[in-house]
């Protein structure tokens, strides 16, 4: 995208939501002082706008998803793929949007009371994902991958993996946890659409719980419909 210096932030952040993220990692005040060019707010934030404006003009990072055929590749990269893209993510996003959250709820929360059911929703989200990739990562992930390890020798006898549909099953139960969640999420916020009185941070908000949505969808998505099945199909052929 072409920034213009004269732009305020203000409309920057809302004519494209992800440039709030290179605006916070700036320290930039794109809500209270959106008013602002964005060349007087770098000066206020005492930052090169130069770099500022390369960063808002940079292509944002593609799906990593992408072009990417996970039924041919290893278990092992799947699985390394979906702790350091989707994991990581979720550790992230976690940890930004209710901090994003309170403050939106601070300066709009006596006019949009579903803010209050909203922050209750995304905690215990996040505290129930902790808990689940802690399970994966230390538990799941690595037996499928000692299970793709056994399968490579000659003479595989993989009759210690035999129990791995149980923990598989247990995880499938809380992506369908975590997906009814998502799903009060979005009827809560109508579908992520921000009301009329939305001011940047507020946008931003809607803007971060679309994409954790759509970043959590491809997550269990990996997991449900590829890795599990694949693991064991591999578990029954030997």
């Amino acid at each position: 995208m072409s920034v213009e210096l004269e732009t305020t932030v203000r409309d920057i952040a809302i004519g494209n939501p992800q440039a709030v993220r290179v605006f916070e990692s700036f320290a930039i005040d794109y809500c209270c002082g959106g008013e602002q060019s964005l060349e007087d707010a770098c000066q206020r934030a005492r930052v090169p706008v130069a770099e500022v404006r390369e960063a808002l003009e940079r292509p944002f990072e593609a799906d990593a998803d992408a072009g990417v055929d996970w039924t041919a590749t290893s278990l092992e990269e799947l699985t390394d793929h979906i702790v350091t893209r989707h994991h990581t993510f979720v550790r992230q996003e976690t940890a930004r949007l209710p901090e994003l959250l309170g403050k939106v709820k601070g300066k709009h929360g006596s006019n949009h009371l579903e803010l209050n059911r909203l922050e209750q929703l995304f905690r215990a989200l996040a505290s129930e994902l902790k808990l689940h990739m802690m399970k994966e990562e230390q538990v799941l992930f690595p037996m499928i991958r000692q299970l793709e390890e056994a399968s490579r020798e000659e003479d595989a006898d993989t009759a210690d993996f035999a129990g791995i549909t149980f923990p598989m099953e247990r995880m499938i139960s809380e992506h369908e946890d975590a997906g009814g969640i998502l799903r009060e999420i979005r009827s809560l916020t109508c579908a992520f659409q921000p009301p009329a009185d939305a001011c940047p941070s507020f946008r931003a908000l809607y803007q971060g719980l679309e994409e954790f949505e759509r970043d959590l969808h491809q997550h269990i998505h990996l997991e449900n419909n590829i890795l599990f099945p694949r693991a064991i199909a591999m578990e029954k052929e030997h």
